[in-house]
């Protein structure tokens, strides 16, 4: 995780002590030892406790959460492969089943090589014109070679050739299907396509799912500085599909998460996070949660950058009324990119209810 502002010192201070933090006049906020009269207590607010946090997803997907319990406890893969042949090709929550039901198998193999994630194997073999199985095995192919091969590596390349060719025969397995070319994204950026083969790949996306959040969030990363594009060309590319999207599209959003994606290691700038750039993407990305439908599977996925930045800009009312909404997931960005996500949520969930009892805030007066 980026190193910032006073949340160097405050997380070596707060990250031991767990969820209590005094309240004092003037807004200010200063440590103090657990169950003493003054501290403020997370769960108050009936937020879950950090080692119940659920890391897997950003937001409840309950079909998805008893699918998994079944193809890992039993190894049979069909529950899964049933789950996805009734999930909408157009929607956001394919992309997100296929990447879950990948990163189980990944994961897996990491805790049990050789042996771990057989039940995705079986799927291929049993069943090898299952567009579903084809789609979560280049995804689980994508996530092996970042999770397990440094990137520019042989095997890092090696591994992405092949979720190319997987992808490919995904997308003729299902035609209509966004998925395989949405993990066609990350191996672009992977593998390092120029600008003009990665057009490519994007006009497949986009011609089958323009308003697509997962995929443009994926694309954003090749355009960003650290990649294949530069802070210019990502905050272009954000702001132009945020101008272009509908009333109630999360497309508004985009420009906080190319801000997030250029975010300086060492922040050097006073109040780095009220600045204007900052500002103008927060109130954006706000807009677009409050004009987004309810259901909206991405939904969650835009509230927790929101909580990281409304925590980092001590706006504690607006992190509060976001918390509520997400508490209990934390599989999301900005958290999955620490070591420990359910630490790094739960050490900005700390500030903010600190931080709004320090202004006169309590559980009876957050709106839910």
């Amino acid at each position: 995780m980026e190193i910032l502002w006073f949340l160097i010192a405050l997380g070596l201070l707060f990250g031991v002590l767990g969820p209590y933090l005094l309240r004092r006049r003037g807004g200010g906020i200063r440590q103090v030892a657990p169950g003493t009269p003054d501290a403020a207590d997370p769960e108050a607010y009936g937020f879950v406790r950090q080692e119940e946090l659920d890391v897997r997803l950003p937001g409840p997907d309950h079909d998805l959460l008893d699918v998994l319990r079944i193809v890992q406890a039993t190894q049979d893969w069909r529950a899964a492969a049933q789950l996805l042949a009734g999930t909408p090709k157009e929607g956001e929550v394919r992309w997100q089943r296929v990447q879950a039901f990948a990163g189980a198998a990944s994961l897996e193999l990491a805790e049990k090589p050789g042996v771990g994630g057989a039940w995705l194997r079986a799927w291929r073999s049993d069943a090898p014109k299952d567009a579903g199985a084809a789609a979560v095995h280049a995804e689980f192919l994508v996530q092996q070679a970042w999770r397990s091969s440094a990137a520019g590596s042989d095997d890092f390349r090696i591994i992405l050739e092949e979720a190319r060719k997987v992808a490919e025969e995904a997308a003729l397995l299902a035609p209509g299907d966004p998925v395989p070319y949405i993990t066609q994204l990350a191996v672009a950026r992977g593998l390092g396509y120029p600008h003009e083969q990665f057009d490519q790949v994007w006009a497949k996306v986009i011609d089958r799912a323009p308003r697509h959040m997962g995929a443009h969030l994926a694309a954003l990363h090749y355009w960003c500085e650290k990649w294949h594009g530069s802070r210019e060309e990502a905050d272009h590319f954000a702001t132009t599909a945020a101008a272009r999207a509908p009333q109630g599209s999360l497309l508004a959003a985009l420009p906080l998460f190319a801000v997030f994606e250029h975010v300086p290691d060492v922040v050097l700038v006073q109040d780095f996070y009220r600045t204007a750039v900052v500002g103008k993407a927060m109130e954006g990305a706000l807009y677009a949660v409050h004009s987004a439908r309810p259901d909206d599977p991405m939904l969650a996925h835009v509230r927790h950058l929101l909580v990281y930045f409304l925590v980092r800009g001590e706006r504690w009312a607006e992190a509060m009324h976001q918390l509520v909404r997400v508490d209990g997931h934390v599989g999301a960005v900005p958290w999955t990119l620490s070591g420990d996500p359910a630490g790094e949520y739960t050490l900005h969930r700390n500030l903010a209810v600190a931080g709004y009892e320090a202004n006169g805030g309590s559980p009876a007066t957050l709106r839910h």
